[in-house]
């Protein structure tokens, strides 16, 4: 399989073509995804209001009912669930990392093992995030890592 990208021209919009034989579940389900995936969303920091690109965001952390979308330097409420933002986010490289927290799998650098099962991701901001035991086998999946026994 090819994959080729070309810049428009500056009058034409976005086009994606997909040329395939015989297209299957998986690539069906991929371009709905990518084609209803809404990829922004609002974020409240004191009296300002912003549009957030989920690009911007390292993780989002529930704590006492409100969800918080931190980013870079900042960090804005947003008016989602946790659960919400999970589904929202589910075709892009965002995964559970614990019962409090989704994390942007592009923003981390590297994990490193902690005891007793848990990982600790180091983000490309200096944070540290810890990844729960029960998360772990998700997120190892979604990185593409093989378990050695």
């Amino acid at each position: 399989m090819r994959i080729i990208i070309e810049s428009p021209q500056p009058d034409e919009e976005d086009v994606v073509i997909v040329r395939c034989a015989s297209p299957d579940q998986r690539l069906i389900s991929m371009l709905l995804s990518f084609k209803t995936v809404n990829t922004e969303l609002t974020g409240y920091l004191n009296d300002k209001i912003a549009r957030l690109n989920y690009q911007d965001v390292y993780y989002f952390e529930s704590n006492e009912n409100r969800v918080f979308a931190y980013c870079r330097s900042d960090v804005y409420e947003v008016k989602y669930k946790l659960y919400e933002l999970e589904e929202l986010f589910k075709p892009l490289d965002f995964v559970r990392c614990s019962k409090s927290m989704i994390v942007n799998m592009e923003k981390i650098e590297f994990l490193s093992p902690l005891f007793s099962g848990k990982l600790e991701a180091h983000l490309k901001n200096g944070e540290k995030v810890l990844i729960s035991r029960q998360y772990v086998h998700s997120l190892k999946a979604k990185l593409g890592i093989e378990e050695v026994e």
